[in-house]
């Protein structure tokens, strides 16, 4: 009997340990190699972008309303900013917490820029040092973070680091830089949301793929 019982608490070990490995994504293998492995959307950091050749924008507002209003959108239009088909995941959960408390502590003055080289300006290096500086807290496993490198009205394009993040640790599992074009969208929110959903929509056509084959074999 005693036997049976430490083979049945074995048994159910081993069951809780798969699920746990199913469930909670650790590396950017388990991401693309697990169509059911959890990550957690962080939303897109503003804290290090650039706003380039437009003269008439308010940048005060932009801070105070526009960014929120970006990462809310993405949220609550979850159809058109579809990050479930572009991930290959039946559901994926959100906390824009962390990119809310960094964004509204923006310095309004230093958004704005006309040299066009900021478009180009960041490094993977740049990426891991803005992860270090989140608090994740007791969050655990894999964190999704769409990072602004620049928002260009002259190129007519926004840049933006896709980013896979071990938040135990604050590892950089991924990132790669993406170009998502603007379309006639009018107002701040929907012009450059319109760059965020190309993003998307080239994860879900090509890039997913090209990172699968890459980590998740």
């Amino acid at each position: 009997m005693k036997k049976a019982i430490q083979k049945a608490w074995l048994f159910t070990c081993i069951l809780l340990c798969a699920q746990l490995t199913n469930t909670f994504a650790q590396t950017a293998k388990d991401v693309f190699g697990n169509s059911e492995a959890q990550i957690l959307y962080l939303g897109i950091d503003f804290t290090k972008a650039k706003l380039i050749d437009d003269a008439n924008a308010n940048a005060l507002d932009i801070r105070e309303r526009q960014y929120a209003g970006i990462n809310d959108l993405i949220i609550n239009e979850p159809k058109k900013y579809d990050l479930k088909s572009a991930f290959h995941k039946s559901y994926i959960d959100h906390d824009l917490g962390l990119v809310a408390r960094r964004n509204d502590k923006i310095n309004a003055e230093q958004i704005k820029s006309t040299n066009t080289s900021d478009y180009h300006r960041f490094k993977e290096a740049d990426i891991t040092d803005l992860v270090k500086g989140f608090d994740f807290g007791d969050k655990k496993g894999v964190g999704l973070l769409f990072v602004m490198e620049a928002m260009s009205k002259s190129e007519k394009s926004a840049a933006i680091w896709v980013t896979l993040i071990d938040m135990s640790t604050k590892k950089v599992l991924m990132t790669e830089r993406l170009e998502g074009k603007t379309g006639m969208s009018f107002g701040f929110r929907n012009y450059w949301a319109t760059a965020i959903k190309n993003v998307i929509d080239n994860i879900e056509k090509k890039k997913y793929q090209e990172w699968k084959s890459k980590y998740g074999a």
